[in-house]
């Protein structure tokens, strides 16, 4: 009897990695949907998708980094053109804001370079964890667990957390997965959540960890 609960703690302890290393087969190359060229764009990109999806943003960005190609440029445009060129994104009127903000703090406290660490990401106007963590795992390469609605849903499922507060589960994924993992792991989340996990009906046929998943509402094949 002993041995049937080692083996069975072992398996749950196990169960982590393979539903990262599932989710890793089965998306090799998970990487930021937002098209961008620099760190700069990646963070104007990351402000606008709040409430917006990436497929919209990406149609806005490119006349909105033609008409101001960086934070310089940005930091003196007027909020009514602004407005004009990302309206589509919803919310348009403080996003403008917080781009104009953005910029300014980018050009005034940090010589145009988008910072490196948390700490100073998030002293930007608009800017919150979730967008820190896009810019440090997206644009530098940082280890960063990205946690938006999607990895909310899907970490709560798959029972990696019990929480649906952003910054707890970016914690408990923190303790779940070794450093150099975070990123992967967390786009990875985002995107099963996105496209395979969704919420109203997830597509449970085609789900990949559909056997590491303990979730009482999935849908049986």
């Amino acid at each position: 009897m002993k041995n049937v609960m080692r083996r069975r703690s072992a398996a749950a302890s196990d169960r982590p990695a393979r539903i990262a290393e599932n989710l890793r087969r089965a998306m090799p190359e998970a990487r930021v949907e937002l098209n961008h060229r620099s760190p700069w764009e990646l963070l104007v990109a990351t402000i606008l998708s709040a409430q917006c999806t990436d497929q919209r943003v990406n149609q806005v960005t490119p006349a909105l980094f033609t008409r101001y190609p960086g934070p310089h440029e940005m930091a003196k445009a007027k909020p009514a053109e602004l407005e004009t060129l990302i309206k589509s994104t919803g919310f348009y009127k403080s996003k403008a804001k917080n781009l104009v903000g953005c910029a300014q703090a980018v050009v005034e406290r940090f010589q145009g370079e988008v910072p490196r660490t948390m700490d100073e990401l998030t002293t930007i106007p608009g800017v919150g964890r979730k967008t820190a963590n896009v810019i440090l795992g997206g644009a530098y390469g940082q280890p960063a667990v990205v946690v938006d609605t999607h990895v909310i849903r899907v970490a709560n499922r798959l029972a990696l957390t019990g929480s649906g507060d952003p910054v707890e589960i970016e914690r408990d994924l923190q303790r779940i997965y070794p450093r150099e993992e975070w990123t992967g792991v967390s786009q990875r989340l985002l995107l099963h959540g996105r496209y395979t996990c969704v919420a109203r009906t997830p597509r449970c046929g085609v789900c990949p960890i559909y056997d590491e998943c303990t979730w009482k509402g999935k849908l049986p094949r």
